[in-house]
Parts: C-alpha cells; sequence; structure tokens
C-alpha cells in the first residue's frame, strides 16, 4: 500500500529522518536546508522547467541546481522536425557562493544566476511563474544564433501536482523530496535570432521539477514526462523509479483536467540502443500501456573524478492509452515528452 499524506507534515525529524514518507497531491512536506544532517556537499536542490509546444514541435528546458559540489546553469532547445537539439551547460565546482533555492515550491520567491553565454531568472508571485532566461550565442538547431525566453507559467489554484518523500534503505538519513507539477499554461514571447514569436493561447504547455533532498553517492533513476492537451483538456503524466526505496511510495500518476490520478508502479521497457526501436511503459494494473517513439537523444556526459554524470533524455512520441480513476479511457496518439535514463556520481 502506498502511503498518502493528505495534511501538511514536518519533512525531517531531529535525527535527520524523514518524519513520513509517501505521496501527496499537494506540497505538504515541509522541508528546511539547515534541518538536513549532512555535510553541504551532499544536499541537492534543483528547479527545472520543460516547455513544449505540440503544435509547433519544439521543447525548451531550463534547470538551475545547487549539487553541493557544483552549481549548475543550462538551457537546451528541442527541435522534434529537424531531430536536433542545441544545448549550453554552465558547471561551477566547489562555487563560492550558494545559489540560495528556496526551501518551498509555494511560497513567493525570487532565483537569479548570471553567466557569460547563459542567464535564468525565476520569479514566484501568487500563482505565476515567470521565466526570464537566454543564452545569446546559442546556435539553434535551425542555424539561428541566439535564445531568449520571457514567459509566464500559470499554475492554476486548483491544480493538483505529484509530490514524494522517500529514503535510501542503506542509508535513512538520505532522503528524495520532489514536486512535479504539469500542464502549467504558458503566455508570452520567445525570441530565436532575429525571429519573435508571442505565443498563442493554449498551444504551449510547462512542466516544473521542483527538487531537495540529501542523495546517496551511486544513483540510476528513470523519469518520463508528458503535458498536452486533448479537446483542450490539460493531459500528462509522470513516471519514475530507481532512485531511493519507492515501497512507501511511487511517483507515477496520471494528470488529467489538473486532478491527480494515481498509478502504483511503472516500469520502463529500454531498448539497449536508445534510438534503435520504441520504448514501451506498463504499469502493474493495466492501467497506463504506452509505446514511446524515440526522435532524439540528448546525450549528456562529464567526469570530473568524484563527480560523474552519464544522462540520456530522450524525446520523441508517446502513443497508447491512460485509464483514469473513474474508468474513462484516455487515447494518445504522437505526443510530445521525453523519457530519460541517467546515472550519477555525486
Amino acid at each position: 500500500m502506498q502511503n498518502e499524506i493528505t495534511s501538511p507534515t514536518k519533512l525531517l525529524t531531529t535525527k535527520g529522518k524523514l518524519a513520513k514518507e509517501g505521496w501527496a497531491r499537494h506540497p505538504y512536506f515541509n522541508y528546511v536546508r539547515k534541518e538536513v544532517k549532512a555535510n553541504k556537499f551532499r544536499i541537492k536542490e534543483w528547479d527545472y522547467y520543460a516547455i513544449t509546444n505540440q503544435q509547433e514541435g519544439y521543447t525548451i528546458t531550463v534547470t538551475v541546481s545547487d549539487l553541493g559540489y557544483s552549481t549548475l546553469v543550462s538551457i537546451a532547445y528541442i527541435d522534434y522536425q529537424l531531430k536536433k537539439y542545441s544545448s549550453v551547460d554552465k558547471v561551477v565546482l566547489l562555487p563560492f557562493k550558494r545559489i540560495n533555492l528556496h526551501n518551498n515550491s509555494t511560497d513567493n520567491s525570487y532565483i537569479s544566476k548570471s553567466y557569460n553565454n547563459v542567464r535564468a531568472c525565476f520569479v514566484k508571485s501568487g500563482n505565476i511563474r515567470k521565466l526570464m532566461f537566454s543564452s545569446p550565442q546559442l546556435v539553434l538547431p535551425n542555424g539561428q544564433i541566439g535564445l531568449d525566453v520571457n514567459i509566464e507559467l500559470v499554475q492554476e489554484e486548483d491544480m493538483e501536482s505529484i509530490n514524494i518523500a522517500t529514503s535510501w534503505e542503506k542509508n535513512r538519513k538520505a532522503f528524495y523530496l520532489n514536486e512535479k507539477i504539469n500542464c502549467m499554461k504558458v503566455n508570452g514571447i520567445i525570441k530565436r535570432g532575429y525571429e519573435v514569436e508571442e505565443i498563442e493561447p493554449n498551444t504551449t504547455l510547462a512542466t516544473l521539477d521542483w527538487g531537495r533532498g540529501r542523495w546517496t553517492y551511486n544513483n540510476t533513476w528513470y523519469w518520463a514526462s508528458l503535458s498536452t492537451l486533448i479537446d483542450d483538456i490539460p493531459v500528462g503524466f509522470n513516471l519514475g523509479y530507481g532512485f531511493s526505496d519507492r515501497q512507501p511510495a511511487s511517483e507515477d500518476a496520471i494528470f488529467y483536467n489538473n486532478k491527480i490520478h494515481k498509478l502504483d508502479r511503472v516500469k520502463f521497457d529500454i531498448p539497449d540502443n536508445f534510438l534503435e526501436k520504441p520504448w514501451q511503459f506498463k504499469d502493474n494494473e493495466g492501467r497506463l500501456d504506452l509505446t514511446f517513439n524515440p526522435i532524439l537523444d540528448r546525450h549528456g556526459y562529464f567526469n570530473y573524478g568524484i563527480i560523474k554524470s552519464d544522462q540520456h533524455q530522450v524525446f520523441g512520441e508517446f502513443s497508447g492509452k491512460l485509464i483514469l480513476d473513474n474508468k474513462d479511457i484516455v487515447l494518445l496518439d504522437k505526443h510530445l515528452g521525453f523519457a530519460e535514463k541517467v546515472a550519477n556520481k555525486w
């Protein structure tokens, strides 16, 4: 049985272990960084956004992370039609200053980080998340130079999100706190070189991956995400495993019209060559059956001795069926999303 948390709760005990493990429909877990019983190099914090326009066939991602040993600011542009991507990553090892990411995802907040060729600023005010990020020298897949994004994400008041707090069996003071908010509506402007796109209503949706935690050193995780519209109704899912002990709860969930339809366990069937043939996704209760046709692999690798990462974030098309709590069936036909396998040592 998965443990659903239904009211606000303190995240950690005085001994640094999770007070309650489980999942929630809202960010009920109260995280306070200074209460984590760990060296600062072991604490991981990140805000990651993925913005997808199904009609125009692109996804833009932006990340600001404090990974203890390093800080990271990253922007990527994925062009499904050209089957190409462009990215820029700024990694600073042993940073002098922390980014000061916030303790929760609900309060009004401001984050800003700037380097020569990558800048990111996230502002939350009420139910609006304003993202301003750019890379003036980034060469986009179509040859245009420069990306400048100034958009607003609307997190409607009735939106549910999938929240999870779990620990590692071999070290119960190591924990993973995460919130995924799918299907936020997007408006604003995207500049590619000299081209300016004013986002049309109901064409673009965003996902937030908000995470805080103390990890163990060596981990491999699997994650898949979709945010789309079907008959003007927001539909999506978050699927993931391999990271921490998931016996108390999984993070597998369907999003339909701003509500969570919780799944039990989902398994990824991934071919040896990530782009060679379709991936398969099925759950253990017969409520999810998906085929993922990969289009491109955003492969990232770095090795700085004690810090190592091998990332395959694969973008493509999901087709298949989702079954909601009331047994209604939602059919997907070539909706753009991503799935990944990531192995990290840090």
